[in-house]
């Protein structure tokens, strides 16, 4: 199986999703994925970094969807401060930022999955699955320049180890 919806399944629990961006119209289109997943439940939704991290501490949710461009606190501080209050809590960015030393800087604060904006149609279910299931995703066409630095590899291996998936191979419900 190995699906997000076969891991909660053996919970017995939905998988709790708060939504942290700042365009209604792609917060939308990212609710509306996320109901694609029957084990998916939004249960919150903001649009500034100051706001994530007081909803993620009041939330506790599993799973946080995380742009980056936020106003009154960028996503990656954002994640920094949700990664020590909320540990527990795993964090897809999702941004259209597509540098490699943003993605850097995102995956270092502790974040399971970086998915590019432009490929959330087809990438941003795998994602959510990829970090419900504690694994790396980085959109596709981000893995040649983010993780194949010796250098970079090395630091990433010393500070937790993790094994990247791109597209996953497997169907998604």
């Amino acid at each position: 199986m190995g699906t997000f919806q076969s891991v909660y399944k053996q919970r017995g629990s939905s998988v709790r999703i708060l939504i942290v961006e700042d365009h209604d119209q792609f917060r939308q289109f990212v609710c509306s994925t996320m109901k694609k997943g029957a084990e998916l439940n939004v249960v919150g939704e903001v649009s500034n970094g100051l706001e994530a991290v007081r909803k993620a501490e009041e939330l506790q949710p599993d799973l946080i969807l995380l742009d980056i461009g936020l106003p009154s606190l960028n996503g990656i501080e954002a994640a920094r401060r949700i990664c020590t209050l909320v540990p527990k809590s795993k964090i897809v960015f999702l941004s259209q930022e597509s540098s490699a030393d943003v993605v850097e800087s995102a995956l270092s604060v502790g974040a399971l999955c970086y998915v590019v904006k432009s490929q959330a149609g087809s990438e941003l279910l795998p994602a959510v699955g990829a970090a419900i299931r504690g694994k790396q995703f980085v959109s596709v066409g981000l893995v040649g320049q983010v993780l194949n630095d010796p250098v970079k590899d090395e630091v990433r291996s010393r500070r937790r180890p993790r094994k990247v998936l791109p597209l996953l191979p497997e169907a998604v419900d």
